[in-house]
């Protein structure tokens, strides 16, 4: 286990497997982790290519430091670029999953803007969670939600990945808004494949093909999964994820 520091000192876990090639840097999801299923396939199929894979939590989840409530897409962000300028001295292939596919391309857009010699040498999207605060869920919740989250400061929202709820609070959304990319050209500077479930109970389809739609001056590729859930994480799902990262380089 080796571990990056961000901003406020905080501690993120990281694994990181030497090898060969772009280094293919995995950005989990929302309140996920770095050693959930699609993190572990990849992991194998890098052991077995010899190629350079990594993978961390962001503070508050996993086995980095610090209080997922306190958490925030800038933190999250942060977290992530101290992860590649630790670990990373190549152009990588970012694959981000559901909340990570948001990062990834925030990840993009500040390289670009200030590394142009690390710019992504390729994307693999899944299911990809963009502006998910606002569009996902602000814009979505009922009233009385909203008016928990404005005078409460939090909203426990079920899920139906954990017994426990998730606290969705007024820091997160607001910062959210910071951050929004559609509504404008999403620059990225390399091709950028998106792997979406039609039965994603989360994150809609539409909500990729909007994702296409803003990606007009970089090579975009969408596939689509018929019967694929949020998670897209049983065995014919895995298999097409390795192939779309092996297909960047």
């Amino acid at each position: 286990m080796q571990h990056a520091v961000a901003a406020d000192a905080r501690h993120i876990a990281v694994l990181a497997r030497e090898g060969k090639g772009p280094p293919v840097v995995w950005l989990g999801g929302f309140k996920s982790d770095m050693r959930s299923t699609k993190a572990e396939a990849l992991d194998a199929w890098a052991a077995q290519a010899g190629r350079a894979f990594i993978r961390f939590d962001y503070s508050g989840h996993g086995e980095s430091g610090g209080d997922f409530a306190e958490g925030t897409i800038s933190q999250w962000l942060e977290d992530s670029l101290a992860v590649l300028e630790t670990h990373v001295t190549d152009r990588p292939i970012l694959v981000g999953s559901s909340m990570g596919g948001w990062l990834a391309l925030l990840v993009a857009r500040h390289l670009l803007e200030t590394r142009p010699d690390r710019v992504p040498c390729g994307m693999v999207l899944i299911a990809p969670a963009v502006d998910f605060t606002e569009r996902l869920m602000w814009d979505r919740f009922p009233d009385a939600i909203k008016r928990a989250v404005e005078e409460k400061g939090v909203y426990h929202r079920p899920s139906t990945y954990s017994p426990d709820p998730y606290p969705i609070t007024k820091r997160l959304i607001e910062d959210g808004r910071r951050h929004l990319l559609f509504g404008a050209p999403i620059r990225t500077g390399c091709p950028v494949h998106i792997l979406q479930g039609m039965e994603d109970p989360d994150v809609p389809w539409s909500h990729a093909l909007t994702l296409v739609e803003h990606l007009p001056g970089d090579s975009a590729s969408l596939t689509l999964v018929k019967d694929g859930d949020h998670r897209l994480s049983r065995p014919e799902d895995l298999d097409r994820l390795v192939k779309a990262v092996e297909a960047m380089g």
